[in-house]
């Protein structure tokens, strides 16, 4: 069978306009597969220089150059029409791997590029880091925003500080106003390397550092299917990534990004905004919220993962309501753009290509309520002057979930010691009737060293949260969920 490449696949080439720090599976199922679809359906005509931002190391991987930079993106999910899909596509828009430590020189030569407009980096939440050791003499520096700003000084140098010489950077890591972040530390190995006032305003007034929200499950690549895909495709590809069908990618940056990225008219779900803190919040209420509510309940019914959840009538009607009754009228988004992005995530929740185990997303489910849950519900609470019943039926179960037994039989969970000891210390007080189930809530809302706050002063929350759980505790949570949705 022919390896993937461009001997055997001739391809399309196309002017390096964009550099990308990293080389992993989200930027290539998300970024790239992007840019090539761009480049396919409008005039952007983009190549993209991969950095390898770390060294080299014994049983790192393979260089994607061994492919000639071509590789497949799977997209698999359900569609628009809630119909199920893969698509396939080899991309052609990367140019080629550099490792920076191999060859730095090579990296700092892309500076002297007038076309390179873009920088997109995902490093790891880790990767936007400042270390004082680094120097502007190391080739290259260890951070990935010192390595940045080497590069950056390099194009300064080069264009003797041109007005037209900035890029757009648009960093891809999980955190919050990424680009922001980015440019703080960028702009403190300036101050730290002592490049110069002129530097610093050629950054401010010629450069963009742009914050992003970015929503996609890229699994990468299914190793279970590798043969069965290979054989499918009539070639082998090392480098194949399978993602989601659904993707969404903000960018806080100018109106002017619509037309270096060749934005217009396309039907990627792409929005440059002024700000992407309302998107950030439709997600975080939305998506993350209606998946943390729905964990505990499912699993303390006996189910095992989000598919099987979705695929149960009850469970599905619970995210469904909760989504539409109780999380969208606390968000600042047009209605109908917010019921658009809720039916995408119920569509996500059902994609049978992901299999998504409820008690490995109950990692540190405690914060999770704390992020994803309580800021709804305290608005809900101060808007319409009453507890959302189902996002008390949340708190409940998350509650009973740290009883660490489901019917009969006991589980591990993972969070913080101070959680789990105080959760196992009233659990045992409540099985021996030293305590009663409304002490063991109140001591779960009254830890302000969690919540910020003391739960228990909400009006009525601790009285509804006790209800739930008692109903719980007496007919177990699938029969107390039906009677509370069929109200």
């Amino acid at each position: 069978m022919k390896q993937l490449n461009r001997q055997n696949f001739p391809a399309k080439s196309y002017p390096t306009k964009i550099m990308q720090f990293g080389s992993g599976n989200f930027l290539r199922g998300f970024i790239d597969w992007q840019i090539d679809y761009l480049n396919r359906h409008s005039s952007l005509n983009a190549g993209v220089s991969i950095i390898r931002p770390r060294p080299i190391k014994k049983n790192a991987g393979p260089s994607m150059n061994e492919q000639d930079c071509l590789y497949t993106t799977l997209v698999r999910g359900l569609n628009e029409q809630g119909e199920v899909v893969e698509e396939v596509r080899v991309i052609d828009c990367v140019n080629e791997e550099i490792s920076i430590y191999d060859d730095y020189e090579k990296y700092l030569g892309l500076a002297t590029n007038p076309d390179l407009k873009i920088i997109f980096s995902n490093t790891t939440e880790a990767g936007i880091e400042y270390l004082p050791e680094d120097k502007l003499e190391d080739k290259p520096a260890k951070a990935f925003p010192a390595k940045l700003t080497q590069w950056l000084f390099e194009r300064f140098v080069h264009f003797d500080g041109g007005a037209d010489t900035g890029v757009m950077i648009i960093p891809c890591e999980l955190i919050d106003y990424n680009g922001e972040k980015l440019k703080e530390i960028v702009l403190k190995y300036s101050h730290q390397w002592e490049l110069g006032e002129k530097f610093e305003n050629w950054l401010a007034a010629s450069n963009h550092f742009c914050s992003t929200l970015v929503d996609r499950i890229v699994p990468g690549f299914p190793t279970t299917e590798k043969q069965a895909l290979h054989d499918k495709l009539g070639y082998v590809d090392d480098f194949l990534v399978a993602s989601e069908y659904f993707h969404f990618l903000a960018i806080q940056g100018p109106q002017s990004l619509v037309d270096l990225l060749c934005l217009k008219d396309t039907s990627l779900n792409i929005k440059v905004v002024d700000d992407i803190y309302p998107y950030k919040q439709r997600k975080v209420a939305i998506l993350n919220g209606a998946h943390s509510a729905m964990v505990p309940l499912a699993f303390m019914a006996g189910i095992n993962t989000v598919g099987e959840a979705m695929q149960d009538s009850l469970f599905e009607t619970y995210v469904e309501k909760l989504i539409a009754d109780e999380i969208i009228p606390t968000l600042d988004l047009p209605k109908q753009e917010l019921e658009d992005f809720a039916n995408d995530v119920v569509k996500r929740f059902k994609n049978p290509y992901i299999h998504h185990l409820l008690l490995s997303i109950a990692l540190n489910s405690m914060t999770k309520v704390q992020t994803r849950i309580l800021p709804q519900l305290l608005k809900y609470i101060a808007v319409n002057g009453k507890v959302p019943e189902l996002m008390s039926q949340a708190i409940a179960a998350e509650v009973l979930l740290y009883s660490g037994v489901r019917n009969g039989q006991t589980f591990e969970l993972a969070d913080s010691q101070k959680w789990l000891e105080l959760m196992s210390s009233n659990w045992k007080k409540l099985n021996d009737n030293a305590i009663s189930s409304q002490q063991l809530v109140d001591q779960v809302l009254s830890a302000k060293w969690h919540w910020q706050q003391d739960l228990t002063q909400v009006p009525n929350l601790s009285k509804c949260v006790t209800q739930a759980l008692d109903s719980f505790l007496k007919i177990g949570v699938r029969a107390s969920l039906l009677k509370v949705i069929e109200a």
